[in-house]
């Protein structure tokens, strides 16, 4: 990790592996934990392979959907990592994404309380994760992470 391009989080969810990669892979758990509640999600593809598609939508009233992530994976390593960047798009195109383009990258790895989770997302310049920093990535990654934990660890029981 470089500290003045990326952005990290980390957290044991009590959880195995295989329930928080379905958290990942699933559309149907993936729309109850990817955007920070109020806010909901509806996938419109979720194709988790290299060069698939992830593509999400968001509304604030569960009647209009605007975009939210137009994205292709890059890695997907069974149970054990998902990179994806929305600096190219589903179609596998360049993109110029809001608020920032960015290449994320998430692991599990066993715990001995459930799933070792973390996140880094990348950076092409010092100013583009500075202004992910700004718009809070912090909170907003931070809160669908205790989502997908909380998804998870009740679907662990």
């Amino acid at each position: 990790m470089n500290p003045d391009l990326d952005l990290a989080l980390e957290r044991v969810i009590r959880a195995p592996r295989a329930t928080v990669w379905n958290a990942w892979t699933d559309p149907v758990r993936l729309e109850k934990w990817w955007l920070p509640a109020p806010t909901l999600c509806r996938v419109e593809r979720l194709d988790v392979r290299p060069g698939g598609a992830f593509v999400t939508r968001m509304s604030d009233d569960g009647a209009a959907f605007v975009p939210h992530v137009d994205a292709s994976f890059l890695v997907v390593e069974e149970l054990e990592r998902i990179v994806f960047t929305n600096a190219v798009d589903s179609a596998w195109r360049p993109a110029d994404p809001a608020p920032v383009p960015m290449t994320a990258e998430i692991t599990l790895g066993d715990h001995p309380d459930g799933t070792d989770y973390r996140v880094i997302v990348r950076h092409g310049d010092p100013d583009a994760r500075a202004r992910h920093a700004e718009l809070g990535f912090a909170e907003g990654w931070g809160s669908v992470t205790e989502q997908l934990a909380e998804l998870a660890e009740k679907g662990a029981r």
